[in-house]
């Protein structure tokens, strides 16, 4: 455990594109309520450059934040990763520590958490029949939060169909039947379905139209929450439904985040957990007002 008052650490969110990040707002709002005098900031590092910017860091680090394209990339550097990364092939949260006398990374995913967290905050805690766009990394994470939502079927929407067979596959490990679609081919509007998520980058337009009546049914989950709303949101919202950006799913990730970066457990609660995460949300919604 890190206690409150110990020396300035370093910590990170790594991408690229990274500018517009809102990690550092949300990270720096929950050291501030913890008493931590911790600097989190956005760095951009492009896909390959994750081995030279790991060899530059000093002993001042404590951890890393992880968009693409470096989910996959930093697995070759770690030392261990937790059962949800595992399972995903997604790692988004890196903790550096030490061992030995040599530096150490452990990888997690917190998406799942995140999301899973997120959608409960929207009124879902419950989704036999979910529908999934798109199948990059953030797809596998979002399968699995489907899984503990209750999930027993996922229709997969994708472009190219084949980049989907690792999803079939996670499918069968966790007890869920994935059937993979075409974007043009939706399918059948008469299989209900209550949960639709987009892991669509950037809020992409699918090119292709959901039936009105399941718009209106399901609620969208479009994990994109910059720039909102979505093509895909306002869409939903033609159609008299409800369309959730993913602002919460960052939100509740960033929170898990926390615990492992304080305490090096993501099932360990913060101290005063619920005002940190009071600030965290005030964050958002001031850079939101703010732009």
């Amino acid at each position: 455990m890190t206690e409150p008052g110990a020396s300035t650490r370093h910590l990170a969110v790594l991408g690229a594109p990274i500018e517009h990040s809102l990690s550092p707002a949300l990270h720096s709002a929950a050291y501030q309520v913890l008493g931590l005098d911790w600097r989190y900031d956005a760095v951009r590092v492009p896909a390959g450059g994750l081995p030279d910017f790991l060899a530059s860091l000093d002993s001042d680090w404590l951890g890393l934040s992880l968009t693409m394209p470096l989910k996959h990339e930093i697995q070759a550097q770690l030392d261990g990763i937790d059962r949800v990364a595992a399972q995903t092939g997604s790692v988004n949260t890196v903790l550096i520590g030490e061992a030995d006398g040599r530096r150490t990374l452990q990888g997690f995913n917190t998406d799942v958490t995140g999301l899973v967290r997120a959608l409960a905050d929207a009124g879902v805690r419950r989704a036999p029949h979910v529908s999934l766009l798109g199948a990059g990394a953030t797809a596998a994470s979002a399968l699995v939060a489907a899984a503990e939502l209750g999930a027993e079927l996922v229709d997969v929407l994708v472009r190219t169909p084949a980049k989907a067979a690792d999803l079939v596959e996670l499918g069968r490990s966790i007890g869920v039947v994935v059937t993979v679609y075409p974007l043009s081919d939706l399918p059948d509007p008469a299989r209900v379905c209550e949960l639709v998520i987009s892991t669509l980058p950037g809020g992409s337009d699918p090119g292709a139209e959901f039936p009105a009546g399941l718009r209106r049914r399901a609620l969208l989950f479009d994990v994109s929450y910059s720039p909102w709303p979505s093509a895909l949101a306002r869409s939903w919202s033609s159609a008299g439904g409800t369309a959730v950006s993913g602002e919460g799913m960052l939100l509740h990730q960033a929170l898990i985040q926390v615990r492992i970066f304080v305490s090096g457990d993501p099932f360990e609660p913060l101290p005063d957990e619920d005002r940190v995460l009071d600030a965290m949300r005030g964050a958002l919604t001031r850079r939101a007002v703010t732009g």
